[in-house]
């Protein structure tokens, strides 16, 4: 079973470009961050034509938003408000059928505005409140579970371009690293990005519009796929799909695709 989880920043404006990764790219399901439509906008003709005839849908207008579309059959699962001011953040669902049982989660966290001061950014204080409320969560998980999503935050040295000049820098803050390894501990998951691509190694997935195009590859990895350790067990593969990033028009991240022997 081939998972995908892709920021798509805007799901209709990016409609052809998410239709040209599933038809290359063949995953079963796809989790969508940053859809920025209300559920009775979202563009459900293509996915049904392509197969994804399953689909969960949490969009409000303008903004954020998740969309979990799927060949395989699932049961919505849950709708957890780690933001705590109704904003469209996640979908979790259970899949039924093949992998049945396999509880799968769609989350997008705050970006957390510029600075990184809860006193002087309220948004960067909702950041960590947000990751400290899905780590009281995790604590309690007790089925086979892939959260997967844009997480805002790149924890490691060799997930940033440049460590030292990004520890001021909100997504890559120790506060911030610190607060996302209490979530990690919590259930104990496996980042799969880091498992099959190990430590140094480049694994970005987001570069800005401003930087991008000037060839530093000045990336970061914000994106994340981390099974629960059973599930990690099954993984048999884990790559990011740079090449969207070149496509016109893009989203400033890519997708990730994990794939399983369920």
């Amino acid at each position: 079973m081939k998972i995908a989880t892709w920021n798509i920043n805007s799901v209709r404006l990016r409609l052809d470009q998410v239709e040209r990764f599933l038809t290359e790219q063949s995953p079963d399901i796809l989790c969508l961050q940053e859809i920025k439509v209300a559920e009775h906008l979202f563009p459900h003709e293509m996915f049904e034509r392509l197969g994804f005839t399953h689909r969960a849908i949490h969009g409000q207008k303008g903004y954020h938003g998740v969309a979990t579309v799927s060949k395989v059959p699932f049961t919505e699962f849950s709708r957890h408000d780690w933001q705590d001011n109704g904003e469209a953040r996640h979908v979790g669902v259970e899949l039924q059928g093949a992998g049945q049982g396999l509880i799968l989660e769609n989350v997008y966290i705050p970006a957390g505005g510029d600075i990184a001061d809860r006193e002087v950014n309220p948004k960067f204080g909702q950041k960590l409140d947000f990751l400290e409320r899905m780590t009281r969560w995790a604590d309690k998980i007790d089925r086979p579970t892939l959260i997967v999503g844009d997480f805002n935050i790149a924890p490691l040295p060799s997930d940033v371009y440049d460590h030292k000049a990004l520890l001021k820098v909100v997504s890559h803050t120790p506060i911030e690293v610190e607060t996302l390894g209490r979530f990690q501990d919590a259930h104990g998951w496996v980042d799969l990005g880091r498992q099959f691509i190990p430590a140094p190694e480049r694994n970005y997935s987001w570069w800005s519009y401003r930087s991008y195009w000037r060839q530093k590859d000045q990336g970061r990895r914000l994106d994340h796929m981390w099974a629960s350790p059973d599930l990690a067990k099954q993984a048999r593969a884990h790559c990011f799909v740079e090449e969207t990033r070149r496509w016109d028009q893009p989203s400033d991240h890519v997708p990730l695709i994990s794939e399983f022997e369920l």
